[in-house]
């Protein structure tokens, strides 16, 4: 009979382990919030400042093989609060579906609407 221990199975070694993503998942890193925002006149928003809903801009970092339209290095746009957050080495992740993705920003130029980044 053949079993794993737990003291010498594959998760009991230091060993670091990457992470693939699965399906149509995409694996994003948020930007460093630096608390206060400018807007595009110049008008400080302190981070306490309620505003509507707002989609935000991640990096992402990891696709599943099923991902069609982005990419490992695109930047994405996507509702925050809607998503799944989890901790890796002391930093947060957020992991969602890729029809979560409202836009892509990349260098890719197929079907762009003429503003960029």
């Amino acid at each position: 009979m053949n079993t794993v221990s737990e003291t010498n199975g594959p998760l009991a070694s230091d060993a670091k382990l990457e992470i693939q993503m699965l399906h149509d998942r995409v694996l994003v890193r948020m930007p460093s919030e630096d608390g206060e925002r400018r807007s595009t006149g110049g008008i400080v928003i302190p981070a306490t400042a309620q505003v509507a809903r707002r989609l935000s801009w991640g990096n992402v970092l990891g696709v599943g093989n099923n991902v069609r339209n982005v990419k490992v290095g695109d930047r994405v746009l996507f509702n925050a609060e809607d998503q799944l957050e989890v901790e890796i080495q002391g930093n947060a992740y957020l992991v969602m579906r890729e029809r979560d993705v409202h836009a892509v920003a990349s260098e890719r130029t197929e079907h762009g609407t003429g503003l960029y980044l």
